[in-house]
């Protein structure tokens, strides 16, 4: 048997980019001036974005705040309308009871005249009523008596002398 041999293929190397020119060697000088100023230009550029950091979180909380206020005022105004409306609902079922007491008092009252109205002329009709005047004087009084009994009328007229102490 043969065998067979597997040819490996060898790929190329990908293409590495070439490197950066070598950067010239600068005085110290000139490599401290340099990172002064690096670390000026970092400082104003930091500075800079922390007044902006600020200056947004300033405008947050006064929109929070101003949101709060418009809740706040919202809420309050729905619970006075919520108040209102249960004084009015106390208010209208005050009234409705009070119409349904005055209507029962009013059949009260007009059978109770209806009541006395029977009364007062059975009273008549049945024992009869006094009606009358007096004189009284010094020495006497005087009566003058009408006692009506159903259909009949009596009348007494009288005088009383009363007794003299000496």
């Amino acid at each position: 048997m043969k065998k067979k041999e597997k040819k490996k293929k060898i790929q190329p190397s990908p293409t590495l980019p070439p490197p950066p020119p070598k950067k010239k060697k600068l005085p110290d000088q000139e490599q401290k001036a340099i990172q002064i100023q690096a670390w000026w230009r970092g400082t104003l550029v930091r500075r800079t974005l922390l007044h902006a950091t600020l200056r947004a979180w300033i405008i947050q909380e006064w929109w929070k705040m101003t949101l709060a206020k418009l809740l706040e005022k919202r809420k309050r105004a729905a619970l006075e309308s919520y108040a209102q409306q249960e004084r009015a609902v106390v208010k209208l079922q005050s009234l409705v009871r009070m119409w349904h007491i005055r209507q029962r008092y009013c059949r009260l009252l007009h059978a109770a005249h209806i009541i006395q109205l029977y009364w007062r002329w059975h009273n008549c009709h049945s024992r009869g009523f006094f009606q009358g005047s007096y004189d009284l004087t010094a020495s006497h009084l005087g009566l003058e008596l009408e006692i009506f009994l159903g259909s009949q009328i009596c009348q007494i007229t009288d005088c009383i002398p009363f007794p003299i102490k000496s």
